[in-house]
């Protein structure tokens, strides 16, 4: 009786077909063509963070913020909440089997047991295994499971998409830091330099050689100096505090190079197909499995149109009295199933499919939406890496003219030439201009880390206790 028991099961979960399990298949939205901007042949998707950047300072605040990031820590728990959900999913597609045991004690009344004696109180003993198996014929269970799955590979890719995000935020923020200590700098010479011109103009003016609007002109130069001064010393400290919290820590001090400093290592604009996106960026492959998961829901709801199956079976002990329990008399089986099927639920299952297959259009079109802004990330990064370093040119032969400009008109001054207006439209210039040199320097740095991040490289690398709940998913 027990083979038959075993074969019956074993013909159920054989039998078991998935035939509304839905198929996945990814959209197409782009062709193999390649950028629009691109003019080399080497792609910075394929330097880690660690060949990219070269500054032994800056990679040191990288791997600061892969141990400690909050928002890191957060997505790695988010990989463990989608591993247990998988293993609440995957269970239902095999049978289960229960132990359930009692002890009871009846009594009936006397208006209830009439003439017949002997019926009370009565005793019951039991322990019984209960197997439950619902045949999974439309696919109900198994897309369940692979929704799931879905769901945790994307938890894994979301992973990878912050580690990313967070790489190129701490080296931005550095890169930053470091504009603001150079234009500090050049804040704290202009604010000298001003301050001895007003100092001169002013012990010209006692004399009578100089008009007293020179001088005012003089002090206001000056004041606008020491007002640049405090703004960039205020930027310094946000961004000083920003980076702090990347780093999971209190705002306090960075421990930085030198103003100078280039830590990037890129020599040439990166090309390829902007296909070759849906294979590296983490968060497009993120999107990727969201859709999966979603189109996977569609046989799930699906499948309450139609009737399920249950097979029930139960072996075990019984028995009226303890003693007996474990006697061949107080053995029991029994064998069965039931079949529930929804007849009139006004349409109840039917929006349910309407809903789960407008939750996956929505999806799919999300997915869509993730590989055309991340190609536009790629364009952006490329335009901007050349034109802003084409632009940091030609700041340079501009803070060069504007030296020699202001070298000239305060000669030119001296002399009783010119007035103390040419002075100071050519102080201004050359304030300026060096200003924008540096902040073009910074974005144009900038760039190249938005360039590595939007091609999707350098996020390989992850702690080993990352590497140990990533190494969990194989399981499933």
């Amino acid at each position: 009786m027990y083979s038959r028991i075993v074969a019956s099961i074993s013909l159920a979960l054989i039998s078991s077909g998935c035939l509304l399990k839905p198929e996945f298949n990814r959209p197409t939205v782009l062709d193999a063509s390649g950028y629009r901007d691109t003019a080399a042949s080497t792609s910075a998707a394929n330097m880690k963070w660690w060949e990219l950047f070269r500054d032994p300072k800056l990679k040191a605040l990288i791997e600061t913020s892969l141990r400690e990031n909050r928002d890191l820590q957060v997505a790695m728990a988010r990989i463990d909440e989608s591993r247990a959900l998988l293993g609440v999913a995957r269970p239902d597609q095999f049978p289960r089997l229960d132990l359930t045991g009692g002890v009871s004690r009846t009594g009936i009344s006397d208006s209830m047991l009439g003439s017949i004696p002997g019926l009370s109180p009565r005793n019951e003993f039991s322990l019984l295994g209960r197997l439950s198996f619902e045949l999974d014929v439309w696919g109900r269970y198994a897309s369940a499971t692979e929704a799931a799955r879905a769901e945790l590979l994307a938890s894994e890719e979301f992973y990878k998409a912050v580690t990313l995000s967070l790489v190129s935020q701490v080296a931005t923020s550095y890169l930053q830091l470091l504009d603001f200590d150079r234009q500090i700098i050049i804040a704290e010479r202009t604010l000298k330099s001003r301050r001895a011109n007003t100092n001169l103009i002013n012990e010209r003016f006692k004399q009578g050689y100089t008009a007293k609007i020179d001088l005012n002109q003089a002090q206001i130069q000056e004041q606008e100096a020491a007002a640049a001064l405090v703004v960039l010393r205020r930027g310094q400290r946000l961004t000083e505090n920003s980076l702090s919290v990347l780093l999971g820590h209190v705002p306090h001090g960075i421990n930085r190079s030198g103003p100078d400093t280039n830590p990037l290592a890129l020599e040439v604009i990166p090309a390829g197909a902007p296909a070759e996106l849906l294979e590296r960026r983490p968060d497009v492959r993120a999107a990727e499995e969201r859709a999966r998961a979603a189109v996977m829901r569609i046989g799930v709801a699906r499948s309450t149109q139609f009737p399920s199956i249950n097979l029930l079976g139960v072996i075990g002990l019984n028995s009226r009295e303890s003693t007996e329990l474990f006697t061949s008399d107080g053995r029991t089986w029994s064998l069965g199933g039931n079949l529930l099927s929804p007849i009139i639920d006004l349409g109840k299952s039917w929006s349910r499919t309407d809903a789960a297959e407008a939750a996956a259009e929505q999806a799919l079109k999300t997915y869509e939406g993730a590989v055309l802004q991340a190609v536009r990330e790629v364009e952006d990064a490329m335009v901007a890496v050349r034109t802003f370093n084409q632009e940091h040119q030609v700041r340079e032969v501009q803070v060069t003219a504007a030296r020699s400009a202001n070298d000239l008109s305060r000669r030119r001054y001296t002399d009783g030439v010119t007035s103390y207006l040419e002075v100071l439209s050519t102080q201004e210039s050359l304030f300026s201009a060096e200003l924008a040199r540096s902040n073009t320097q910074q974005r144009y740095l900038s760039a190249i880390v938005q360039l590595y991040k939007a091609l999707g490289g350098g996020w390989e690398m992850k702690p080993a206790a990352v590497e140990q709940h990533l190494a969990k998913i194989s399981s499933y």
